[in-house]
């Protein structure tokens, strides 16, 4: 993210802070994401004609979490908040990571909209068409991280035999893996813990069982 993004960031969360100490009421923002893989793709056709009160940008791929603006965004939602998506695959291109992105906005008490396929996830509010969306949701992700596991279980048996196996390594250091289970066990808010690290919820999980 750039400078000049932190900056506006800041001062948003500033203002918001004065306006909800001196008002007595929360002051709820709309946010707009948009991306696009590449710098010549036109952001143009997303969220056409819908004003908001920050827009996060990216010209990135979206094959996982670590990108800049949506991070930003992540850290910035709050209760009554709404994020804005033109679509799905906009968002994220696995399903695992579309749920947890979802999840993080709703756990904070947020609300998402999906425009081309008219969807919205919020917190709060039961309703039984966003609950079985969020299971179908989970339960692809599910599916495709055990295709993904069997495969890796395949290459990593093809490996071992071929002798070339020399396992996963893990950009947390041994320092850093302590700090996060302290703070894991310190922490009631388990999503924006993860937004801290920028990880999903379930890989703290797994980096919160380590000894």
């Amino acid at each position: 993210m750039s400078a000049n993004s932190s900056i506006v960031d800041n001062s948003a969360q500033s203002i918001r802070l004065i306006y909800d100490t001196f008002t007595g009421w929360r002051l709820n923002l709309e946010f707009c994401y948009k991306r696009v893989s590449t710098v010549d793709q036109n952001l143009a056709r997303q969220l056409l004609n819908l004003k908001c009160d920050r827009e996060y940008v990216e010209k990135v791929s979206g094959k996982n979490m670590d990108r800049p603006q949506l991070q930003a965004l992540l850290q910035n939602v709050r209760k009554g908040d709404i994020v804005h998506v033109h679509e799905m695959s906009r968002l994220a291109r696995n399903t695992r990571d579309l749920l947890d992105i979802v999840q993080q906005i709703v756990d904070a008490g947020g609300c998402i909209k999906f425009h081309k396929e008219n969807l919205e996830f919020k917190a709060g509010k039961k309703n039984p068409f966003q609950s079985l969306m969020l299971n179908l949701l989970s339960s692809i992700a599910q599916f495709e991280r055990d295709l993904l596991l069997e495969r890796q279980r395949e290459g990593i048996a093809i490996a071992k035999k071929a002798g070339k196996y020399k396992g996963r390594q893990s950009r947390f250091s041994k320092e850093d893996i302590a700090t996060i289970n302290k703070e894991f066990k310190a922490s009631s808010n388990k999503a924006k813990l993860a937004i801290k690290w920028g990880i999903s919820r379930q890989y703290l999980y797994a980096l919160a069982s380590r000894t």
